[in-house]
């Protein structure tokens, strides 16, 4: 709602949007205000989750104005349940998936290269095994590298454009998730040992290539 008339007129959108205008400041507090009124920290959660797919830059302005009070949903502790939690509450993928099927610099750097933007200067990679205390999340677990790379974009002021939150998916030992029908990843025990330190050593070639 930020367009001007002729903003919309141009971009084709007039009649798409409701007439009246926003500023991003309006936006935001109008977010905020919302937000207050969710019954917890999970549903704030998810709120941020679905204003970062949809207006990532006023999620940053909203996360920017309002650190300190946001800072325990957007990572920990929230974080952790919404890592349990993922599965039901999935909406839209976020991230880069790299899986033991993967494991060559060759099919690495093709998944690398298929990221949306390419001048990436940082990249928070898990392998889902230890999340926060709470174990094996295997996939659920991509919400760590997601919030804070959040974080980092907030707090250290790097651009959004360069950051890279990735899952390395080499199965996971949690039973429960190898029963979830809403698990996002293989379904397999988890790989260790030489074909696991091989893939380590293939992503970060490939990371570097």
């Amino acid at each position: 709602m930020a367009f001007s008339l002729y903003e919309r007129q141009y971009l084709g959108i007039h009649g798409l949007l409701p007439p009246a205008f926003m500023t991003e400041e309006q936006q935001a507090y109008r977010v905020m205000a919302k937000l207050r009124k969710q019954p917890d920290d999970l549903a704030k959660y998810i709120q941020l989750d679905a204003l970062q797919d949809r207006n990532e830059r006023l999620f940053y302005r909203v996360l920017c104005d309002n650190v300190k009070e946001l800072l325990p949903i957007v990572y920990t502790p929230t974080v952790g349940l919404a890592c349990q939690k993922f599965g039901f509450i999935y909406r839209n993928p976020k991230g880069l998936y790299v899986t033991i099927n993967d494991n060559s610099i060759s099919k690495i750097y093709q998944i690398l290269s298929n990221w949306p933007t390419q001048n990436i200067q940082a990249i928070v990679v898990t392998d889902g095994e230890r999340i926060l205390g709470l174990g094996d999340l295997g996939t659920y677990g991509i919400g760590i590298p997601v919030g804070k790379l959040a974080l980092y974009v907030a707090l250290a002021g790097i651009q959004p454009e360069w950051c890279l939150p990735v899952i390395i998916d080499v199965g996971t030992d949690n039973q429960g998730l190898l029963n979830d029908p809403f698990y996002t990843g293989l379904r397999r025990k988890r790989v260790r040992g030489d074909e696991y330190d091989s893939l380590m050593d293939n992503f970060m070639r490939a990371c570097t290539k």
